[in-house]
């Protein structure tokens, strides 16, 4: 079910969880058994959008505070499911970015906040795509990436993907730190956010911050 921009609630619960990416039209699965976070969960379950927000925290500099990311992305719960001790297996479907205007002090033991839908209108539209990409020469840098991290994956999938699909596949899955993640997230259009892609491959394939230490 495809949720109208208008009728995006203006405020929603948000799960603040490093490395954690969902983008526009993705799915992700989620492990759910915080006692807050089950009650975000019991509490998104009783109202007609089910959305969800997930943002990045991030680090305040010399301070051992958290504070969050501007942007995050907004998921509608589309399947869960209950374990025998009270926790859940989720999936998001990502539904749009939005950008956080302030916190919501309350009552509920999770965090809530005002948001801002506007500037996203692509992510409640079709899959995009991307007319500069070079699948063949992207597949074979994404299986170096690969091997040097001992990941597997099923190739001739890879092949036939869409691009949409194929790129924001890798961003969510891919072991980037989570200020990489963010800067997927806030891509403005599926070739911005392949090209930072490759460019956070190259980097972790010629040692990443190892290699500058070095220097």
């Amino acid at each position: 079910m495809k949720i109208a921009t208008a009728d995006l609630p203006e405020t929603i619960p948000v799960f603040p969880l490093p490395g954690a990416l969902l983008l526009p039209r993705a799915r992700l699965p989620l492990h759910i058994f915080e006692p807050r976070y089950l009650a975000m969960l019991d509490d998104a379950l009783k109202t007609q959008h089910r959305l969800i927000g997930m943002v990045q925290p991030r680090e305040v500099p010399g301070s051992a505070d958290r504070r969050l990311h501007t942007i995050g992305c907004a998921g509608r719960v589309t399947a869960f499911s209950e374990t025998e001790d009270g926790r859940y297996m989720i999936t998001l479907a990502g539904v749009s970015r939005y950008r956080i205007n302030r916190e919501v002090s309350g009552f509920t033991p999770y965090l809530k906040a005002d948001v801002d839908w506007a500037g996203f209108d692509r992510d409640q539209g079709p899959a995009e795509k991307d007319s500069g990409f070079d699948r063949k020469t992207f597949l074979k840098l994404l299986k170096r990436f690969f091997e040097a991290e001992e990941m597997r994956t099923d190739w001739d999938s890879l092949q036939e993907a869409e691009d949409e699909l194929l790129i924001n596949s890798l961003s969510m899955l891919c072991p980037f730190e989570p200020e990489d993640k963010q800067a997927l997230l806030e891509a403005p259009s599926l070739s911005t956010r392949r090209e930072t892609l490759v460019t956070l491959i190259e980097f972790a394939l010629r040692g990443g911050a190892n290699e500058e230490m070095l220097q």
